[in-house]
């Protein structure tokens, strides 16, 4: 095998091979010996089938074996003698082949650059954290009772006021699609008894809670109604509609008073002060993981800005591919970011593009810290995600548990967060980080 390297720019590298035709011959006709020995065709007793009916038969997909088998050998040996790191599968052009001829294809490939440790002692956090206030535990206390209200009759004689809720009858009728003046009709599900309407509540069409307010027991009101653009019933949606309704009882909620009873009977055995310290800690974590957000981002930013070396462009292009395409699905249904409105598309591919290389060195320069320093997932932290990832699937863990099982890749995406997330630990115990309490909203508008 002849090797010359041709194309040697940045990270790019290119090599002409040649496999002479003899090299190639001899792995053909070894391959077809093999079939031969084992190939049964009437008239011919076993494994004397001569060879020429042999290659008739078989040469054209055995040639065709043998040059990938050479194509792939003698990258793989390009690879090993050079000691190259191919950022992504290196990129294969035949140039000539064929029955007593030389083999000669080129090799493409992208290196992964050299990269330095940055000086991480030289990297200055600051940490914001947050507790919970008695005041935001007695907020989410108050949550829960709120949920947990029942109803009570309202007794007096008055009208529904915003708070109340009115148990009603009701039909609605809705006029035609593009006819607003046309005549109504009843449609599916437009009618209910006994339903519940918290008047303010945000549960029901615009304007239907809203045109209870002040209506007394007994009393039947038509309430006009158009149903949002976006209506999950795509039949209705955009319609103009009215709903007689009549209304049967007045109730308001009542929230059970915050005692020992009330925490039993949301499983809390030790009582009210038990259900407090669990809401904080509850609550804790939720900021916990703000602040973890936050001191990630900075310390990425701190690494993207000290990091100096050059990407692969094909690893950076796979990645802005991946970007553009939920770029323009949001283009499309009309979700683009505030940020990206009004944009040229030139304009925001070129800083989606600096987006992808931006990603793709900080992958690379946490994949090297993460290696070089010995950062590693253990089998039982693997097996914790999977079972974490299973249990968001109720009723399907053990499905879900064989699919992890019999796809390696699938192990491999709940791998990758875990090791970023061990590399930014150990990063962070060499850097400089500072605390600072802060109330909530100062860490919530940080992050």
């Amino acid at each position: 095998m002849q090797v010359t390297e041709v194309a040697t720019e940045g990270l790019k590298r290119a090599f002409d091979v040649v496999v002479g035709a003899a090299e190639v011959d001899a792995a053909r006709d070894k391959r077809l010996g093999q079939i031969a020995k084992e190939l049964r065709i009437p008239g011919f007793r076993p494994g004397k089938v001569p060879m020429a009916v042999v290659k008739g038969r078989y040469g054209a997909s055995v040639m065709s074996e043998v040059l990938e088998e050479q194509v792939n050998g003698a990258t793989q040996k390009i690879v090993a003698d050079r000691g190259l790191k191919p950022a992504q599968q290196p990129k294969i052009e035949l140039q000539d082949f064929g029955d007593g001829k030389d083999l000669s294809f080129r090799v493409d490939l992208e290196v992964l650059p050299e990269i330095p440790m940055p000086e991480f002692g030289a990297i200055e956090i600051e940490r914001l954290r947050a507790e919970p206030s008695d005041e935001e535990v007695d907020k989410a206390l108050a949550g829960i009772a709120s949920r947990n209200a029942q109803l009570e009759d309202i007794t007096e004689d008055r009208p529904a006021q915003t708070g109340d809720v009115v148990v009603c009858d009701f039909v609605g009728r809705a006029r035609p699609k593009d006819q607003p003046e046309g005549e109504l009709e009843a449609f599916e599900g437009g009618s209910g008894t006994d339903m519940p309407v918290e008047i303010g509540g945000g549960n029901f069409i615009p304007g239907f809670a809203e045109g209870l307010e002040g209506i007394k027991v007994g009393e039947t009101r038509h309430v006009e109604v158009t149903f949002p653009a976006e209506y999950q019933a795509a039949e209705l949606a955009g319609r103009p509609a009215v709903f007689e309704i009549t209304a049967k009882a007045l109730k308001k909620p009542a929230r059970p008073e915050l005692n020992d009873e009330f925490a039993k009977s949301l499983g809390v055995e030790d009582g009210i002060d038990a259900l407090r310290t669990q809401l904080r800690e509850v609550i804790q974590r939720e900021y916990d993981q703000a602040s973890r957000l936050r001191v990630k981002r900075q310390l990425l930013d701190a690494l993207a800005d000290k990091a100096d070396f050059p990407v692969p462009e094909s690893m950076v292009e796979s990645e802005f591919n991946q970007i553009w395409q939920r770029v323009e699905a949001d283009m499309k249904a009309g979700k683009l970011d505030e940020d990206d409105q009004g944009k040229d598309e030139a304009t925001l591919r070129e800083e989606y593009r600096k987006i992808a290389e931006r990603r793709i060195r900080l992958g690379l320069l946490v994949s090297e810290i993460g290696r070089t320093n010995g950062v590693q997932v253990g089998q039982d932290e693997l097996a914790r995600a999977m079972r974490a990832e299973a249990g968001r699937y109720p009723g399907q863990e053990k499905r879900v548990l064989e699919f992890f099982q019999k796809n390696p890749q699938a192990i491999e995406n709940l791998r990758a967060p875990l090791f970023e997330e061990k590399v930014v630990d150990f990063m962070l115990e060499l850097a400089k980080v500072t605390d600072r309490v802060v109330p909530f909203e100062e860490l919530q508008a940080a992050a």
